[in-house]
């Protein structure tokens, strides 16, 4: 789709997210505040939220605290097991020298996870429980999250076959270049005037469970922490995040207007789902059981 095309889809969805969103597409509480600030000579009032339902979050341990099932607990986050690794890595090679043949992608594998989630009723249902396929993805390291950006900043006008090149060789450098307790994803439609399901569940009740359509098939429990670009009080590192999250789905799909909502999945529990497997069926397999 060319660029003009693009953001002409763009502009289309959030007219129509303005004029037809009602007050069903609303939970009962409002998780949004806001503050103004003067751009371009004019006062703006932006919008912004912070998810309550998670604190203390450090990102390097791998530790948080959060509201789950209605009671505050401490989780700690694990890695993703080898075999997870190898084939989401893998995969997203092999899917990205198939785009370089013209080959369309599937809908299966490690880019589209089915995230579960429930914890909060929005006025247009009788209860919480959601499902929505999410495009995720990996997030490099701290120590490696700027220099990553930076590249991407500066060949993000280069030509799609070397952009495909570069995504490459960040899956080969798997583990290296990436944390393996997260996934990351963006929450593209929720704003004041029409909030997703899923946003409204993770506002409440940050666990959550990603399942992809694939073989081997996993399952990951999760913490989903959301962070709103605009919340005047992110650190450095997480302004890092967002922008990362961003500048690497507009790499690929061409660039946006907007800087969306990221979301980080922190892995607290796996579970391997692969049918006739003797470690499958849904059975746990980090942290194994004793």
């Amino acid at each position: 789709m060319k660029k003009g095309n693009l953001l002409t889809v763009i502009v289309i969805f959030f007219i129509s997210v303005f004029l037809f969103s009602g007050i069903e597409h609303h939970g009962k509480k409002n998780y949004w505040k806001e503050f103004s600030t003067e751009k371009d000579g004019k006062r703006e009032t932006i919008n912004y939220f912070i998810q309550d339902s998670v604190r203390k979050v450090n990102a390097v341990e791998g530790t948080m605290e959060a509201k789950v099932e209605g009671k505050w607990k401490k989780f700690k986050t694990v890695p993703l097991p080898d075999g997870f690794l190898e084939w989401s890595f893998n995969k997203r090679i092999e899917t990205i020298e198939g785009i370089k043949k013209m080959d369309m992608p599937e809908l299966a594998g490690p880019h589209n996870a089915i995230v579960a989630s429930h914890g909060l009723v929005r006025k247009d249902s009788m209860y919480s429980i959601n499902n929505a396929v999410k495009g995720v993805g990996f997030l490099p390291k701290k120590e490696k999250i700027k220099e990553t950006i930076k590249h991407l900043q500066d060949t993000k006008n280069s030509p799609m076959e070397e952009k495909l090149e570069y995504l490459i060789s960040m899956y080969k450098q798997g583990a290296e270049l990436f944390d393996i307790d997260k996934q990351v994803s963006l929450e593209l439609y929720s704003v004041p005037q029409f909030e997703t399901h899923s946003f409204l569940n993770c506002m409440e009740d940050p666990g959550v469970a990603l399942v992809f359509l694939d073989i081997p098939s996993y399952e990951l429990r999760c913490i989903a922490y959301m962070i709103h670009p605009d919340n005047p009080n992110l650190t450095d590192y997480e302004k890092d995040v967002v922008e990362y999250i961003n500048l690497i789905h507009s790499y690929f799909h061409g660039e946006f207007p907007q800087m969306y909502i990221a979301v980080v999945y922190y892995v607290v529990e796996v579970f391997n789902n692969t049918p006739g497997k003797k470690d499958g069926l849904g059975q746990k397999v980090v942290p194994k059981l004793l």
